[in-house]
C-alpha cells in the first residue's frame, strides 16, 4: 500500500492530513515484493525509497520463500536498489515481502 504524497506546492492541509492518517494506519511507501531469480544466486530490486545504510527485512510469503530463508540475506544495499543474496535453484515461487527502512 502506498501513501498519497501532496506535490510541495498544494495549500489543502486536508490533503496532508489524509497523508498523515495513511501512515497512522500503516500504510507505507516502503514496501513490495520480490520474487527471486531462478538459476542465479542473486536478485537486484529496484526500491525508490532504498538509499546506503537503510535496513531491508524479507518476510517469506510463499512456502518455497520460507524453506528457501535460511540461505537468503540482503547482501547490498545502494541507492533506489537493494541485492538479496540466495541459493541458484530452479524454482520461480520464492516470493517475498520486503520492507526498506531508513
Amino acid at each position: 500500500m502506498t501513501v498519497f504524497l501532496p506535490d510541495t506546492n498544494e495549500r489543502d492541509l486536508s490533503k496532508y492530513a489524509i497523508s498523515l492518517q495513511q501512515l497512522a494506519n500503516g500504510r507505507s511507501n516502503a514496501t513490495g515484493s520480490v520474487t527471486l531469480a531462478s538459476g542465479a544466486t542473486s536478485t537486484t530490486v529496484s526500491a525508490s525509497n532504498c538509499a546506503p545504510g537503510s535496513a531491508v527485512f524479507l518476510f517469506p510469503r510463499t512456502a518455497n520463500a520460507a524453506a528457501a530463508l535460511s540461505g537468503t540475506f540482503v547482501g547490498t544495499v545502494g541507492k533506489q536498489s537493494f541485492t538479496i543474496s540466495h541459493a541458484n535453484n530452479a524454482q520461480t515461487d520464492r516470493t517475498f515481502f520486503y520492507v526498506c527502512l531508513g
